[in-house]
Parts: C-alpha cells; sequence; structure tokens
C-alpha cells in the first residue's frame, strides 16, 4: 500500500529516500503515475524554457532494453516503469508564446517585462551556445525534474533510484530519439514498489561538506545568514510586477547576466 492519503512531508521524503535496486511488479497506479509527473513538471527551469522532458517505459521490450543500455542492472527490468528524463538543448529556438501567454493570464508576468524577457532569454542561450554549454544547461534543468520526481514519488509511499550510468544512444533508441541530436539523456529513474529495505549508508558531517563564504571556511552554528539585497529576478519564489502595478519590471535585459531559473 503506498502513502498517497498521508503523504510524507519534503523533510521526511528527503530524510527517508533511499536508491532502491530490486523492485515488487506490483504495477504504478496510473492515477500516482499523473501526479507524479505532474509534480516532476513543476520543477524550475532556466528562463521557464522547460526544455526538459520525460519518457515513461513500462512495456516489457523496453525495459530490457533499457536494463542492456545500463550493462545488465536490475532496477530497469524489476520496476513497472523507468521514467527518462531527456534534455532539449535547442528548444529555446522554438515558439515560447505559449509559456508567455500562460505567465500573462496568471498574472505572474506583465506585458513589458514579457517583452524584456523574452529577448533575454534568447540572448542567454546565444551566449550559451557560443560558449558549448547548451547541453550542459539543458541537462542540469532535467536533473532538477529527476529530483523533483524522486522525493514525490517517496512521499507516495514508492521506490526510487537515480541512475546515470548507461549507453546514451541505446537509451535514446528504446524511446525513439535516436536520430535527434538535440535530445539528451540526463536520468534514468526506475519507480515502483520495493522489495528491500536499504538502510541509510549515511552523509558525511555538515562541517566538511557546507561551508560560509569561501569554499573551506568553516560555518559557524549560532550565526544567522546575511541576507543581502540580490537584483530582483521574476520566478515563482520572486513575482514580476503585476500588469496592474505602474512602475517598470525590473531590467529583464540584465538577466542574462546570471541565468534566472524559473
Amino acid at each position: 500500500m503506498t502513502r498517497d492519503l498521508h503523504p510524507l512531508t519534503v523533510p521526511q521524503a528527503i530524510r527517508a529516500r533511499r536508491s532502491i535496486r530490486h523492485y515488487l511488479p506490483d504495477p504504478v497506479p496510473d492515477r500516482l503515475l499523473t501526479e507524479l509527473l505532474d509534480l516532476a513538471l513543476e520543477a524550475p527551469s532556466s528562463w521557464n524554457v522547460q526544455a526538459r522532458f520525460v519518457v515513461v517505459v513500462s512495456d516489457d521490450e523496453g525495459r530490457a532494453a533499457l536494463t542492456r543500455a545500463t550493462g545488465g542492472q536490475p532496477h530497469p527490468q524489476e520496476a513497472p516503469l523507468t521514467l527518462v528524463f531527456v534534455a532539449g538543448s535547442q528548444a529555446w529556438r522554438e515558439d515560447l508564446s505559449d509559456i508567455y501567454e500562460r505567465a500573462l493570464r496568471d498574472g505572474a508576468w506583465n506585458e513589458r517585462f514579457v517583452s524584456g524577457f523574452s529577448q533575454a532569454t534568447q540572448d542567454f542561450q546565444r551566449d550559451l551556445e557560443q560558449r558549448g554549454l547548451l547541453r550542459e544547461y539543458a541537462v542540469k534543468d532535467a536533473v532538477i525534474a529527476a529530483t523533483y520526481a524522486m522525493l514525490a514519488a517517496t512521499s507516495m509511499g514508492l521506490a526510487t533510484s537515480p541512475m546515470n550510468g548507461w549507453d546514451e544512444q541505446q537509451v535514446k533508441r528504446v524511446i525513439g530519439v535516436e536520430d535527434r541530436d538535440d535530445l539528451h539523456i540526463a536520468m534514468l529513474v526506475p519507480v515502483g514498489m520495493p522489495a528491500e529495505t536499504r538502510a541509510h549508508p549515511g552523509r558525511r558531517p555538515r562541517s566538511r561538506q557546507a561551508f560560509t563564504g569561501r569554499f573551506g571556511h568553516e560555518r559557524h552554528e549560532g550565526h544567522e545568514a546575511h541576507v543581502g539585497h540580490e537584483p530582483h529576478q521574476a520566478d515563482d519564489a520572486h513575482e514580476a510586477p503585476e500588469a496592474h502595478e505602474p512602475h517598470e519590471p525590473h531590467e529583464p535585459h540584465k538577466a542574462h547576466q546570471t541565468g534566472g531559473i524559473r
């Protein structure tokens, strides 16, 4: 039985999640899979281009092929389904008007902001292209979505395992995009009911992994972090000025200097 009636909180899911290699054959109910996909796609993305996609592989042939593509690892074969997260490095060239129209309709952005933001998006992506970083940025977005999926699955009582060891061309062949140079495999995430229990292997102490100001600088407990006044960027954490506000949006043309994740 899954925990969908009493889902875990985010902190609980983070602490409870383990990478599971063996699964029961029980199918994931459609309603849970739909919710899982919706939650994964709520993940923020660079410039809100949403250049990450999810392919659900659940048929016997596809699962067997993913097992071969991952060097014979058991979880893609045993899990009732595997989520293949795909990054699109050229999605920014496509028509993004539906994204802007949704933000306008929901009152998240106004017309003036969209005008500047859309141009800044193109400028930022062209800069990435010149530096050979389009694939890297798209994959980052897809991995964020995969992380959302794993935590959402854990909250529902489902098990997952992030997989980044595979033959990319073989995985692309499984999902039918072997001829697409603009699409890249970011992560495989088997999903299902666990057939094993795994203990937490532990993490290194915070003092070794988390620092203040500079890498390696000890972080002293009991001191509140100083909150600086960063330039405003419009995302789901910091909303853009609403359409009825008289002041101008905060210079979206400058956003290409940092690359906002929305």
